[in-house]
């Protein structure tokens, strides 16, 4: 049954606020002017945080030659930029639902996200995007998809017909959604996410991973949404036999067709080049699964 927008509000208006200390950061770390002093600071008052900004730090993910023991040098040698985006992942994580009754499979969920984030940071380096930035590129791909996890949680019942006429009939997710609630899981993510007062550019990154509409649609969009095209692609390579591969280089040409202009000269080179790309792809996301651990980690 479709929902009207008073009950997408309700909705949002349900998911725990973060922490003062994470709104803090974002509110510093706003600023170019922004004291790493002060950072710092802010980061130490709340141990939790604390614990889980210095263990997400000497994750593999980072690869840092030394074990960084305090919030001080985890600054120096990852930089504010990727603090900020450390505490945006802890905040997320701990303040998203666990669990639902719709049937939504919050593994499948969370690799698909993260093969997204760590996908979207590859195209940034692969694009000149500086080492600093590359951060915002995986955060907004590891939260791309947190409508869903809304409504699997919010609307149970509704959400399992979703999941079930998306898989039934072949059909992308989104557009079900559409179909039976009135809106998608990009809306709904967007709207959490300015509630989270996470930066504009990341919102605007989660509302259109689906459509390339906004004409002032940036470089980190476009990344989230080729990415996640990508992403579904590559799941697809892996459930297939040796005997599926003209079938899946059809798949990748039909996806190449579909890509929005914007997105094609963007991205400027084809799906079918993307197993070829993105050899070490299981390797990093393996070392990005820190990311969504670290819920259980106080």
């Amino acid at each position: 049954m479709p929902i009207n927008h008073d009950q997408l509000i309700e909705m949002v208006d349900k998911i725990p606020t973060f922490q003062e200390s994470v709104h803090r950061i974002l509110s510093l770390t706003t600023s170019a002017d922004c004291s790493p002093k002060d950072l710092v600071q802010v980061i130490e008052y709340d141990p939790i945080l604390t614990m889980k900004v210095l263990k997400l730090v000497n994750s593999a993910y980072f690869g840092l030659s030394q074990e960084v023991t305090s919030v001080n040098h985890a600054v120096v040698y990852v930089g504010i930029n990727t603090i900020k985006n450390v505490a945006i992942s802890v905040a997320t994580t701990g303040a998203l639902p666990k669990t639902n009754k719709a049937g939504l499979n919050m593994n499948q969920f969370w690799s698909h996200s993260l093969a997204v984030g760590v996908i979207a940071k590859l195209l940034a380096e692969n694009k000149g995007v500086g080492k600093n930035e590359q951060a915002n590129y995986f955060v907004a791909g590891l939260l791309h998809d947190i409508g869903k996890v809304l409504f699997a949680h919010f609307l149970p019942d509704d959400y399992q017909q979703v999941l079930q006429k998306a898989e039934s009939e072949n059909l992308p997710i989104h557009q079900v959604e559409k179909q039976l609630l009135g809106f998608d899981h990009s809306e709904i993510g967007a709207m959490v996410a300015e509630k989270w007062q996470l930066p504009a550019e990341l919102v605007n990154s989660i509302k259109s991973h689906h459509t390339t509409d906004n004409e002032d649609q940036s470089p980190l969009s476009l990344a989230i949404y080729a990415a996640n095209q990508m992403a579904h692609y590559l799941e697809l390579h892996k459930q297939a036999s040796s005997e599926d591969a003209p079938l899946l280089l059809a798949q990748a040409a039909t996806i190449d067709e579909s890509l929005p202009e914007k997105v094609k000269v963007w991205l400027a080179w084809p799906l079918s080049e993307v197993n070829k790309w993105l050899v070490n792809l299981d390797d990093e996301i393996d070392k990005a699964i820190t990311f969504i651990d670290l819920s259980d980690a106080d």
